[in-house]
């Protein structure tokens, strides 16, 4: 039973036992499908970086650097504990997308959740669809639908940001390499329509950095450093304050 789930997912298994009726084949299918776009959207829309800036520092990320609630801004604007923190939370939301996605209709359902979870990265409808970029979220999708493309495009992302030190760039090439790596190492078991899904997550993610791509041409895109030092958060400078004033009443007695 949960082994045939895993496979062909909820509603593919339910799919299986219609005999001759079409009607209930047709409201099945469509349901499936359903859940399949609707649930993961819902979870991409949880934006890490936008929750981690208001209940750690009481700021909205969108209002700070670069105006993006990805990874990068946040590691630039908080930190490296602050970006590293939103990098796995949005690249585990994009390893659940697919999980419900295949959970409620099989193969298809993992790359459609994937792509569905992506958006609600980028288009989150809690935050008046305004959100990040969707990189750590689309590694997260492609790691969980297949894992030996994730292993050439993060070599080819650690090679790229390496040499150039612009994330950016490195994030834009990957995108567009998806889905030449994902039909040279695509699986006898992936679904027709993934090639088409890669394809729109690659027009998705370089439309995002269209002005990141500007500023690399014009020589004002900012190169990434891993020296930053991580910003106190708004409760540290109090209890900073109390332990001063401690140590001053001690040194008064």
């Amino acid at each position: 039973m949960f082994e045939n789930i895993f496979y062909d997912g909820l509603f593919g298994c339910l799919l299986g036992q219609v005999n001759g009726n079409n009607g209930l084949f047709t409201v099945l299918m469509a349901l499936g499908m359903i859940t399949s776009i609707v649930l993961p959207y819902l979870l991409g829309s949880v934006n890490s970086g936008i929750v981690l800036s208001r209940l750690f520092y009481h700021e909205d990320i969108r209002t700070q650097g670069s105006g993006n609630a990805g990874a990068t801004n946040m590691l630039r604007t908080y930190g490296k504990k602050m970006g590293i923190m939103t990098f796995v939370c949005d690249f585990v939301k994009g390893m659940l997308g697919v999980v419900i996605g295949r959970l409620m209709f099989g193969l298809l359902g993992s790359y459609v959740g994937g792509l569905f979870c992506v958006l609600g990265h980028i288009f989150p409808c809690y935050y008046k669809f305004k959100g990040g970029k969707g990189v750590a979220t689309s590694a997260g999708m492609v790691l969980m639908t297949n894992w030996k493309v994730l292993l050439v495009l993060a070599v080819i992302f650690a090679l790229l940001v390496y040499m150039t030190k612009y994330i950016s760039f490195g994030s834009i090439m990957v995108y567009m390499l998806y889905p030449l790596i994902l039909n040279k190492l695509k699986m006898p078991t992936d679904p027709s329509i993934a090639i088409l899904i890669a394809f729109v997550i690659t027009v998705l993610g370089v439309v995002m950095h269209r002005k990141n791509l500007k500023r690399i041409f014009d020589g004002t895109e900012s190169k990434v450093s891993f020296n930053v030092k991580d910003k106190p958060t708004a409760v540290e400078p109090e209890i900073a304050v109390e332990e001063e004033e401690e140590a001053s009443g001690e040194d008064k007695e």
